[in-house]
């Protein structure tokens, strides 16, 4: 496999287990979406998550490997309150705003982060790549 300079870490320290289950998803093509909190980026990070729209990245591990390849197809700003429907499909919740809601609150709350629904995401949609 070509491992690309751009890459995308799933998993983290303690998470037990959630970032394999989200490169398997992606493996698989179950996950075709994900998302952080815009408050995160730098402005610098920001304009590089924008011009990777049509490039390939690697997706690795908490501990750096490699584990497959992604095209991002597009970068777009969403809410909390009111998830873009695309990046809610692409998690695995079909159109089921409120479940993605949830979900995705309980990780933050266990991070300590508050969100609320005007807190802005920065939603990746992308598709596997062989």
């Amino acid at each position: 496999m070509k491992v690309y300079d751009y890459k995308m870490e799933f998993g983290w320290e303690d998470h037990n287990g959630i970032g394999e289950k989200l490169i398997q998803q992606i493996i698989k093509g179950e996950k075709t979406a994900t998302c952080a909190l815009k408050e995160e980026y730098s402005e610098q990070e920001l304009k590089e998550i924008y011009e990777s729209v049509g490039k390939t990245a690697t997706v690795v591990d908490k501990n750096g490997n490699p584990r497959c390849n992604v095209r991002l197809k597009v970068v777009v700003e969403t809410t909390v309150g009111n998830p873009d429907p695309r990046l809610v499909r692409g998690e695995g919740y079909g159109d089921n705003t409120k479940h993605f809601q949830e979900a995705h609150r309980i990780v933050w709350n266990e991070l300590g982060v508050k969100v609320n629904e005007g807190t802005i995401l920065i939603a990746e949609l992308f598709e596997v790549v062989k």
